[in-house]
């Protein structure tokens, strides 16, 4: 492991000490380890969107919206090679939420997610993806 010695101003030091203190890290090296994979991971899926993922794609619809959960069903059935898993549970009288994990290259997962998202019907969506180091991989 490598030591690290950096100088920030004093408004960049104080709000990464809030951070630190917010999401309840143990030392200032834990969340830096995790600002920095993260900004990494970004650098990394845009420099390389035919890299591979993992993702979570969670979006809220409306189940009386004409067709829809037909039409969600033969994405997911269109895309089998990207969704890993699907969970489904019902809101309210109106409303599901769907979670789903995916797989692939950055750009298709991405791509898959933007289209269920923009299904008429379909009221939130979010993805969180995680580009996966092919070097480190086991």
């Amino acid at each position: 492991m490598k030591r690290l010695t950096m100088s920030l101003d004093d408004d960049l030091a104080e709000a990464f000490e809030d951070t630190v203190r917010q999401h309840g890290y143990e030392n200032r090296s834990e969340a830096f380890r995790d600002l920095l994979r993260n900004a990494l991971g970004q650098a990394r899926s845009q420099d390389h969107p035919q890299g591979p993922c993992i993702a979570t794609l969670s979006y809220v619809y409306n189940h009386h919206e004409r067709q829809l959960s037909l039409r969600l069903t033969d994405m997911h059935h269109e895309h089998h090679e990207l969704t890993i898993s699907t969970t489904h549970a019902h809101l309210d009288h109106d409303n599901c939420i769907e979670v789903v994990i995916l797989k692939g290259p950055v750009a298709k997962v991405k791509a898959f997610a933007q289209a269920v998202m923009a299904q008429a019907g379909v009221s939130h969506g979010a993805l969180h993806l995680v580009p996966m180091d092919t070097q480190h991989s086991h």
